[in-house]
């Protein structure tokens, strides 16, 4: 599809010789064959009465072309002689007959059978004496052929040995760049500054023209943008205008291999799939090493499976038409681009090393930023992946695709779908969602998922922060209840409930005296029953709230004032009309003091709330969720209101004292 694409392109006249045919030319990967083609140009070529026309014969499936039929014959007879070889670096498949090949006084020495253009007559001439077998080796065949003196001249062979018509890859990779101009891109050598017009990516070099396939000749470039990403599409919109029952079904396998905050969030994305859930089946493996096998059986067992979309629970999709936007896009296996938040990790890789691992593509920076949108033949795909349930019954059906040797489950699927041929892609086109750090997730809370601030603080902040606290500024939400007490949207609900929570779980209520081993000094003026942040270890992960989310309020509202978010206490006090149902009147050992109510008045508790004495003015019923800031010292004296049922919770900070 590649290779007619490029052709159509440039208006080329394309006859595929042994279209249907088995092939039986060999693994030439590894060891020599292409006998088959020799034959089957021998043929096609006695079909052919003229014998002044031009072919020109190339593979196809690792070739591009870059640029038109124009530009090929002119250089072809710029050249004068009757048949033009592609040039190589190495020789193959017979490195004994290095020496009978030609000197050139600049470039390559060694002829490349996957490229070639002559004329009908000569052409003729050169297969005639063809008599091997179809595993036969077609490259030694033309090589004998051009080593030969009388038979190089009588049939007028050369080598196009400085690439202006053909491009070998094997061995010339550090030749290669890209060039972008005028709207089309070419593959430039620069060691001999050429512009070649067919690109080969012979022998190992099969991701190497994928790579250069992502942009020649006009797939993507900076005038256009992707011009090939809605073509080919499935159904298209017709996708979304099917009827529940009419969508392909799709089986879902989520794997779970090591502990990950935010596993319930995960699967409230899932359910937020647009997409039909009678046409979804769910599987979910935790920490086994056979668990990929087994459920792409369950699909190839399933006669109506039509597709199978990989997970790992870090993922955060975002995108609700993530299913039906890989769907539409019909590839054998196409990956939605992740990232982690604030840096280039994806779960893709644009290029390998030359051991099989990571290695930084040209153009991975800019796909990762949005600088280059598109959809992008990759070598490696991992944690969240669409395949198409057609694959896993041919080239895929084998029983070890996840393994090979050494290397992890992603590794190892990606190297054999890359040894089968199978092309990966990854989308960049829209948005999709992140990816989750787990590398320092403890699992000794209650509710781990709090710690997780400095992780993975977008996931944190939509958990735990109020869904207005953004619209704050913008939409005047801070309210002044009493003088220069201001009042704003600050934890959600769960972030409330989970707080209450984790202290409730650790369990250890101080109780309420004078004398308190906890604090400098070791005596409370003014005791309430509480736990510290820091009995819990969470005083940095606290401080950061501070610095934040509550900085940003204090520097708005107390202009000229800046704070460092110190402080000394921050706790969750706990009141209950049976235990301690109000606080006497004092001043806070702070500069300002952060109070968040925990709990709902009414449903939770009754009564409770705060009174600012020398106002006379009182917060007799905080919002969940919701955040008091007022000054510490000297001119809010205040008093915590009796609860006269249920139990009320909220947390305190002394800020800067």
């Amino acid at each position: 599809r590649r290779f007619m694409r490029s052709a159509r392109h440039f208006n080329y006249t394309i006859k595929v010789l042994g279209r249907g045919e088995p092939w039986k030319g060999g693994d030439y990967m590894t060891t020599p064959g292409g006998g088959q083609k020799v034959r089957l140009l021998k043929a096609g070529l006695q079909e052919i009465k003229e014998e002044d026309k031009v072919v020109l014969f190339i593979d196809s499936y690792d070739v591009v072309f870059a640029s038109g039929p124009k530009e090929l014959l002119k250089k072809f007879q710029q050249t004068r002689h009757k048949v033009v070889f592609s040039a190589e670096t190495l020789i193959w498949p017979d490195r004994h007959l290095e020496d009978k090949h030609p000197h050139f006084r600049e470039g390559k020495r060694f002829l490349g059978s996957g490229g070639f253009i002559g004329y009908v007559r000569n052409l003729k001439e050169m297969v005639a004496d063809w008599t091997g077998e179809d595993n036969d080796s077609d490259q030694l065949f033309f090589t004998k052929i051009y080593i030969n003196p009388e038979k190089r001249k009588s049939i007028n062979i050369t080598l196009d040995n400085r690439c202006r018509m053909f491009q070998n890859l094997h061995g010339s990779l550090d030749e290669v760049v890209l060039k972008f101009e005028d709207g089309q891109v070419r593959a430039r050598n620069v060691l001999y500054d050429t512009l070649p017009v067919v690109v080969h990516g012979n022998g190992p070099t099969k991701l190497q023209i994928n790579y250069l396939s992502n942009y020649i000749p006009t797939v993507w470039t900076f005038e256009t943008g992707c011009s090939v990403c809605l073509e080919d599409l499935r159904l298209a919109c017709d996708l979304r205008r099917r009827s529940d029952n009419e969508y392909p079904l799709v089986v879902i396998g989520i794997f779970i291999q090591q502990p990950t905050p935010f596993v319930s969030v995960f699967f409230e994305s899932l359910l937020k799939l647009e997409y039909p859930k009678n046409r979804l089946k769910l599987f979910i493996y935790n920490q086994v090493r056979e668990i990929h096998f087994i459920t792409y059986d369950m699909c190839r067992q399933d006669k109506d499976c039509e597709y199978f979309f990989s997970m790992d629970i870090e993922v955060v999709l975002k995108n609700k038409d993530t299913l039906k936007i890989l769907i539409e896009q019909n590839e054998p296996i196409i990956a939605p681009m992740i990232t982690r938040e604030g840096r280039l990790w994806t779960n893709f890789w644009g290029a390998l090393s030359a051991d099989g691992y990571y290695a930084r593509s040209e153009d991975y920076v800019d796909i990762v930023q949005g600088r280059r949108v598109g959809v992008w033949n990759v070598p490696y795909l991992a944690k969240v992946y669409l395949v198409k349930a057609s694959l896993l019954h041919e080239e895929l059906s084998d029983n070890d695709l996840f393994s090979s040797g050494t290397l992890d489950l992603d590794m190892a699927f990606c190297h054999n779908a890359r040894n089968k041929g199978v092309f990966m892609y990854v989308t960049n086109m829209h948005t999709f969602g992140r990816m989750l750090s787990t590398e320092n997730y403890q699992m000794s809370h209650l509710h781990n998922d709090l710690w997780q601030i400095f992780e993975n603080p977008k996931d944190w902040e939509e958990r735990y922060i109020h869904e207005n606290y953004t619209k704050i500024m913008r939409d005047k939400l801070i309210e002044t209840p009493c003088p220069d007490v201001y009042w704003f949207p600050l934890f959600s609900d769960i972030g409330c409930d989970h707080i209450v929570q984790e202290m409730e779980n650790f369990g250890q209520w101080s109780g309420g005296r004078n004398t308190d081993t906890r604090i400098q000094g070791g005596y409370e003026n003014v005791p309430t029953i509480d736990i510290h942040m820091t009995q819990i270890n969470y005083e940095k992960e606290w401080q950061k709230l501070l610095l934040d989310y509550i900085a940003p309020i204090t520097e708005t509202m107390y202009p000229g004032y800046y704070t460092k978010a110190q402080f000394d206490l921050a706790f969750v006090v706990r009141y209950k009309p049976d235990e301690q149902p109000f606080l006497r009147p004092h001043h806070d050992a702070s500069t300002f003091t952060i109070n968040i109510a925990l709990n709902q008045k009414v449903l939770d508790y009754q009564g409770g709330g705060c009174r600012f004495i020398r106002y006379n003015c009182s917060v007799e019923a905080p919002r969940k969720g919701w955040a008091l800031m007022h000054p510490g010292r000297l001119t809010h004296y205040h008093e915590g209101l009796r609860t006269t049922a249920g139990t009320r919770y909220i947390a305190v900070s002394f800020v800067d004292p």
